[in-house]
């Protein structure tokens, strides 16, 4: 009768748009990672009944009856057991880590997606970002210990990693970050995620450090996000609508397939909110469309295309007595100005793979990018637009090593850009209370950026026990400024060039059996200033400011226990840092960089899971994540004030964070916390932002309609507990006349979001 009142429900309300289909054979998809997985087993009752083929397709008999369960084993992957409901089931694996598996031939015989480095790393999964709103990207990313990432708003965000990037004011950079293999960390070094859809993607890989040598070797790490790929011979419409506080209204709409030859993913979203603030709406409209094209067994053509229109007004930060008073204002000038900012932007790629042998391949990638971007501010309105162009190149050679397996890579990427911005006056105070108006033109310049990497990775088995992995990375970047507003004299045309820098890697693994591992790094990392840290208060540039160059130590372990239902995970780190860049306000809207000392990053991190089936309907996995950190300056003198030995500001001294997730049936519930400890908000470490501690929760219920329609109920609660704290802060802030400096962004308070999602398979 509850399987009857669900199907007679959702029927109804969607009887508009769905046929119920005839009956097809029971025949399940089996994949991991977006890719099929072949040879598969699939076992019944302990007895191994059919395997998957080459397109991880597998065909039950016909006197089995549904539901079932199944039993899925590879030797690359973690078991699982699923309860089979309908036909055209599909069922992901999640993979062993590399460490685990020693005899791995890594190819790249599909353009590289993943890291492929030898050590563990974090992977974010769809099933993860489900666990909370379909418009929280940032929770789900700030599980990951050593990873914090601030959120003032949907579009402003700065992200961590061990304490690198905490002290860039606005926005994110000190990592790389890519997309379906393709950059879009800008020339600048400036990496927003914010505008992809979590619910377009399929995974998110963190690498920590510069251990990832092929896509640059950055201070901070890198990210990898990929798409969203459905497995061989399934055709399917997806739609995810969402409502929720504040005005929030989200839907996502998807229609793909996907057949030995051809696949072709398009997704539609559309997300606006009016915000808990003042000054705080936003509006976002997003395409996605992938696609590739087998043409044989050797060769294969991916084409992406993301296109994103987004507006969004700016409440900005707020001091300390607005903060207790009402954290819901928006900054007094932001408001008056009624700041916002408006964002076209466009990333396409094309990608080729040629497989020359079973062991030697290459995936070769061209893409472009476009950013048109608008922003009144108080101090003035700032009017800019990129192109961004390059190309990527990475070919991948398999050999036999001491009788083991080894793998060589090496390739290499060229971005350049273009960046034109001017600034406007802004005429707000005489518009009547009409916001921002525009003024006599300020300024107009233009950037050229242009960064080379050219990289080799050489991965070694010594024994069944041993494994080496080795990269270097050279990189050569080029700045040119060009002043299109002064002439003369007062012309401020100027250009930079980096020297060269080498920065290599070292990986070691030792796999004590199968179930405990070690491992080590020694890598090293850069970051360059942007052009606007080169330019002097007068505007030229700096020809003495430099790179800030550090070295990764590492030390970790991963331990399985009880059949692999526990999972142990603990490293240790050492990050040493010299000529540290410091951004200096010396105007409303300019900083300019100075190599201002060393610091050293230490830190602890942990991550334990645990999972457990009770009985045949309950599934019971909690999880628990800790990092202790010891950031400090070692080495830092700003001006005549001494701060060595304090306190790395911006960064907690430690985050907590855990959940459960807790199945029966078709119910799934999800509860999980965020603890984040103090924040030294000033270099003099004579201000700290509280700590807080934040609690979620969501449940979802699903229920099949029939053969080929899924149907799925969801509801939750953010910061159910109502907690007042600051989700970003602003370090150094400074106060202007007798107002107090704007060091806080609130966090949400409580707030609650639903919805339903409906699958349909064609």
């Amino acid at each position: 009768m509850r399987n009857l009142n669900c199907k007679t429900w959702a029927v109804i309300l969607l009887t508009a748009f769905f046929n119920v289909s005839q009956a097809q054979v029971l025949k399940g998809f089996v994949f991991g990672e977006g890719s099929p997985i072949p040879e598969v087993s699939i076992l019944i009752a302990s007895e191994k009944i059919t395997e998957t083929n080459l397109n991880g397709v597998f065909i039950l008999p016909k006197n089995v009856q549904l539901p079932i369960e199944i039993r899925l084993e590879h030797p690359d992957f973690f078991i699982a057991t699923f309860l089979m409901e309908v036909p055209n089931q599909k069922f992901k694996l999640q993979p062993l880590s590399n460490c685990e598996n020693l005899e791995e031939v890594i190819l790249s015989s599909t353009y590289q997606k993943e890291s492929n480095i030898i050590l563990p790393t974090r992977i974010i999964s769809e099933e993860k970002f489900n666990t909370y709103s379909p418009i929280d990207l940032v929770s789900a990313v700030n599980e990951t210990p050593g990873v914090f990432i601030q959120s003032g708003a949907i579009n402003t965000n700065r992200i961590t990693i061990r304490g690198v990037g905490s002290r860039t004011l606005y926005g994110t950079n000190k990592i790389r970050a890519y997309f379906n293999g393709i950059p879009i960390t800008d020339g600048a070094g400036e990496t927003t995620i914010d505008l992809f859809n979590p619910e377009n993607l399929q995974t998110l890989e963190i690498v920590k450090g510069p251990k990832a040598t092929q896509y640059g070797t950055n201070l901070g790490g890198t990210l990898l996000l990929n798409s969203k790929e459905l497995a061989s011979g399934e055709s399917k419409f997806h739609n995810n609508f969402t409502i929720g506080s504040f005005g929030l209204i989200k839907n996502s709409i998807s229609l793909a397939t996907s057949s030995e030859k051809f696949s072709i993913n398009m997704n539609y979203d559309h997300l606006q909110t009016e915000g808990f603030r003042q000054n705080s709406k936003y509006n976002r409209k997003g395409l996605l469309i992938s696609s590739k094209y087998r043409f044989n067994g050797k060769n294969e053509l991916g084409l992406l295309l993301n296109y994103i229109d987004y507006f969004a007004q700016i409440p900005s930060s707020i001091g300390i007595t607005a903060f207790n008073e009402d954290p819901a204002q928006a900054a007094f000038t932001w408001a008056q100005a009624q700041g916002f900012e408006n964002n076209k932007k466009t990333l396409a790629g094309l990608r080729f793979t040629h497989r020359f042998s079973e062991k030697f391949s290459n995936t070769s990638t061209v893409f472009y990018s476009y950013l048109d971007h608008y922003e009144p501010r108080p101090f003035n309105i700032l009017d800019e637009f990129t192109n961004g162009y390059g190309g990527r190149t990475v070919f991948a050679k398999d050999f036999l090593f001491l009788g083991n397996s080894g793998n060589l890579s090496f390739g290499g990427e060229f971005y350049k850009d273009e960046y034109n911005w001017k600034t406007i006056e802004n005429l707000y105070e005489n518009n009547n209370g009409n916001g921002s108006l525009e003024g006599d033109l300020l300024s107009d310049n233009k950037e050229i950026r242009k960064n080379l990497n050219v990289f080799g990775t050489v991965s070694l088995s010594f024994s069944k026990k041993l494994k080496g992995e080795f990269g270097l990375n050279f990189n050569k970047t080029n700045y040119n400024f060009v002043d299109q507003f002064n002439i003369g004299a007062t012309n401020k045309n100027a250009s930079r060039s980096f020297d060269p820098i080498l920065a290599p890697n070292v990986n070691l693994l030792y796999q004590f059996n199968n179930k405990v591992n070690a491992y080590a790094n020694v890598s090293r990392g850069f970051n360059y200033p942007s052009i606007e840290e080169t330019l002097t208060p007068a505007g030229v540039i700096n020809p003495e400011l430099g790179p800030e160059i550090g070295y990764n130590y590492e030390i970790g372990s991963q331990l399985f226990l009880q059949k692999r239902k526990i999972e142990i995970q603990a490293n240790a780190y050492f990050l040493d840092i010299e000529n540290l860049l410091v951004a200096e306000r010396v105007g409303d809207d300019q900083f300019i960089g100075r190599n201002a000392g060393r610091t050293e990053h230490k830190g602890v991190e942990m991550s334990i899971k645990y999972r457990e089936k009770i009985g045949k309907n309950i599934l019971f996995s909690p999880y628990m994540n800790f990092e202790f950190t010891d950031h400090n300056f070692v080495d830092f003198v700003d001006n005549e004030n001494d701060f060595s030995g304090n306190n790395l500001t911006g960064v907690p001294d430690k985050k907590l964070n855990g959940g459960i997730q807790l199945k029966f049936k078709n119910l799934l519930l999800n509860t999980n916390f965020l603890h984040i400890g103090k924040i030294p908000l000033n270099d003099a470490n004579d201000l700290y932002s509280e700590k807080y501690t934040v609690l979620n929760a969501k449940a979802s219920f699903n229920c099949t309609i029939s053969e080929n329609i899924f149907f799925e109920l969801n509801t939750g609660v953010s910061n159910f507990l109502d907690t007042k704290y600051a989700a970003s802060v602003l370090i150094n802030a400074t106060g202007f006349g007798n107002s107090d400096p704007r060091y806080y962004y609130p966090g949400l308070p409580i707030n609650w979001f639903g919805g339903f999602k409906i699958s349909y398979l064609l």
